[in-house]
């Protein structure tokens, strides 16, 4: 009798899953957890906390999708609270566990996680790779040679025969659970954060609406760098965040999207943004804490410190600038901000406040629905001039860039109102 252990963090789903597949194909028995980290609710030292209010109610409503998925299929999500080593080392003690399933990630506590599971039961523990587009064995260089550039990097990853690992698919069926091992009580969220619902069905949903239903994918270029509304992009980024869509499934659905309805400059952008993500990913793997630093990888200083006012007016939307407090204030009422408004907030924290970017980068992970460890960290630096940028920093003209894409003032009439807007002026 073979029992299995499987620990969901990122990856809350059962399509796609290597490390379900896995167990469910070795074990006669299996229990599936997750566990809730008390230290996401405190504040830490850049004054925000690792989980905030829109992402706590998209990780419940994606984790009842998740427990329905697995019950349909005659298993159950365990919840437990708790420190997640201890609770799951735990399980295993008690509970005898002769597999535990875990998907890699390349964020710096995840993989410590991983490595001390690996230390302590050896033999036991079975490390899938599925959070990214290709597995490392793919890369056609060593990950200490990791380009410097992502342009370095898309040319190679895009060369002739290097393709996306192709998606499984649901597994069949699934072992029995050990009746024994029960969820603690938990306080689930309530809170609703419309448009977005959390889990797999709508993470495909939505990509399905994007591609087949209303093929905006088509234009997806010329509008991406929209400020407010839902089509204007493709809204892909919460799920994939915490694995309730796996980005492999997206690229196949694209390159099938591109065989049968068409292939242009827009589903290339969308790729070519998905590698973006890819890029990130394994330049955390590599950098490991240096993607924290206030250095950043690029071992450079930054001209800023903490400015205590300066940080609260840009969290707060009360800074000189009508377009960043429109993007700031869209931030705390909706957990969401487009791309182009993330770019201009964190050139105004550094370069027009003069504060140090881990505030920032602190404050997204924080509020951000779609919080990307790799994503989060490798953007700011990047604007920061710490991070992956031949050019430097990156400072945007405010007032040139409000002009551009919120010429009418539409954006900062919608979260700032028009009087305010005027006396900031």
């Amino acid at each position: 009798m073979q029992r299995g252990l499987m620990w969901f963090r990122h990856d809350l789903r059962i399509h796609d899953n290597p490390a379900l597949a896995n167990l469910a194909s070795s074990c006669d028995q299996l229990t599936c957890v997750f566990v809730i980290d008390p230290s996401w609710y405190r504040a830490d030292h850049f004054q925000s906390k690792h989980l905030g209010a829109p992402r706590e109610a998209f990780l419940w409503q994606s984790l009842t999708e998740l427990h329905r998925a697995l019950d349909a299929m005659g298993q159950k999500l365990i919840i437990r609270t708790g420190k997640p080593l201890e609770v799951v080392a735990n399980l295993c003690m008690d509970h005898e566990f002769d597999l535990i399933g875990v998907t890699d990630h390349p964020g710096t506590r995840e993989r410590h996680q991983v490595d001390t599971l690996v230390e302590r039961f050896p033999q036991r523990v079975v490390v899938s790779d599925a959070h990214t587009l290709f597995t490392q064995h793919q890369l056609p260089f060593d990950l200490p040679e990791i380009p410097t550039t992502f342009t370095q990097f898309r040319k190679a990853v895009e060369k002739p025969g290097i393709k996306p690992r192709l998606p499984l698919p649901v597994p069949e069926s699934l072992p029995a659970p050990i009746t024994a091992i029960k969820s603690d009580p938990a306080p689930l969220s309530d809170r609703r954060i419309a448009p977005y619902q959390g889990g797999e069905i709508a993470g495909r949903a939505q990509l399905n609406h994007y591609l087949w239903d209303t093929h905006r994918i088509q234009r997806y270029k010329e509008t991406r760098n929209g400020l407010d509304g839902w089509d204007f992009s493709s809204r892909l980024s919460a799920w994939l965040a915490n694995g309730s869509l796996s980005v492999r499934w997206v690229a196949a659905e694209l390159d099938r999207y591109e065989r049968n309805v068409e292939k242009n400059e827009s589903t290339y952008w969308l790729y070519f943004e998905l590698l973006w993500r890819e890029y990130f990913q394994w330049m955390l793997y590599h950098y490991g804490t240096r993607f924290f630093a206030f250095k950043g990888i690029a071992n450079k200083r930054p001209l800023t410190t903490f400015y205590a006012e300066a940080f609260m007016a840009w969290r707060e939307g009360t800074t000189p600038f009508p377009i960043v407090n429109a993007a700031m204030r869209q931030l705390k009422q909706t957990g969401w901000l487009s791309n182009r408004s993330r770019q201009l907030v964190a050139s105004c924290l550094v370069h027009e406040l003069g504060v140090d970017w881990r505030y920032g980068a602190a404050y997204f992970e924080q509020q951000l629905i779609d919080f990307d460890v790799a994503a989060n960290y490798g953007n700011w630096q990047y604007l920061a001039g710490v991070g992956a940028d031949p050019r430097g920093s990156r400072r945007f003209n405010l007032d040139k860039q409000a002009a551009q894409y919120d010429p009418d003032g539409t954006f900062v009439n919608t979260w700032v109102g028009t009087q305010e807007s005027s006396e900031l002026k």
